[in-house]
């Protein structure tokens, strides 16, 4: 468990800068997502989130001792747009296609990548 422990805020640093280049490279990808209850144009929301992925892949990589709570709290704030995507692909796709199940399973996976941000800093040793 203290490898996994180790490793996770580096797996997520690696999701992180990924995604924050692919939301600047590809930002058409990602303006579907953006609920539309957002009062700002989806690209915007769509290059400031890629902006805030970077940073925290960078505080994540040098463990910054913020980044964990700050990545968590950025992955909470996330969950409207994977709320939006599953609705979406309900719509588009039906309720037992293979892309609503993907959006389904992203869901508790959310929990996955907190649990990893909080591991930043810790110290324990299991």
């Amino acid at each position: 468990m203290s490898r996994l422990r180790r490793f996770a805020p580096i797996a997520l640093a690696v999701l992180f800068a990924t995604s924050g280049v692919a939301h600047f490279l590809k930002p058409e990808t990602f303006t579907g997502l953006v609920p539309r209850i957002v009062p700002v144009s989806p690209e915007t929301v769509v290059y400031a989130s890629g902006a805030v992925e970077l940073i925290l892949a960078a505080g994540l990589f040098a463990k910054h001792r913020h980044s964990g709570l700050a990545s968590a709290v950025f992955l909470i704030a996330l969950l409207p747009a994977h709320v939006q995507m599953l609705l979406d692909f309900q719509r588009e796709y039906g309720a037992y296609s293979l892309p609503t199940a993907i959006a389904w399973a992203r869901l508790p996976l959310q929990l996955a990548l907190i649990w990893a941000a909080l591991q930043v800093n810790h110290r324990g040793s299991d």
